[in-house]
């Protein structure tokens, strides 16, 4: 069996977008990835996001807000999930493959609580759809 892949998700603060892809990839990738998550900017892990990935099954309360330095820089996949971050990305040498995914960030929605906690859930859909491509994608590799 196959070391599994080191996967950077990368967003600019690390708050939603990247915390939620970490968290799908660590429950459905099992022994095909090993996901981190990292900010360009890094702040603090975003109560919706622990929420709403909860509504999926996912417990990702104990993950954190991580900057580029914090994390490993062998990374054979670096993934990032908004537009700034995919300007601000440093470059990982070992990285084998780099994909951007262009996700809305939830933590800028505006409206009542319902529709912020709303468009954390369309970002949670589009994270969990796009992470379990990639994973499908991945498994040949690791079979």
């Amino acid at each position: 069996m196959a070391e599994p892949l080191k996967v950077l998700f990368v967003c600019t603060s690390n708050s939603c977008r990247s915390q939620m892809a970490e968290g799908f990839a660590r429950s459905f990738g099992g022994r095909i990835v090993e996901p981190y998550s990292a900010g360009a900017k890094p702040g603090v892990l975003h109560p919706l996001t622990v929420a709403v990935m909860g509504e999926r099954g996912v417990d990702v309360s104990g993950q954190y807000s991580k900057g580029l330095a914090d994390v490993p820089q062998e990374m054979a996949l670096v993934v990032t999930v908004c537009d700034e971050a995919a300007e601000e990305c440093p470059v990982f040498p070992g990285a084998r493959r780099v994909l951007h995914w262009s996700v809305p960030d939830p933590a800028k929605a505006e409206g009542t609580p319902d529709q912020v906690q709303q468009a954390f859930r369309q970002a949670r859909y589009e994270i969990e759809r796009r992470v379990r491509t990639l994973l499908r994608e991945l498994t040949p590799e690791h079979s």
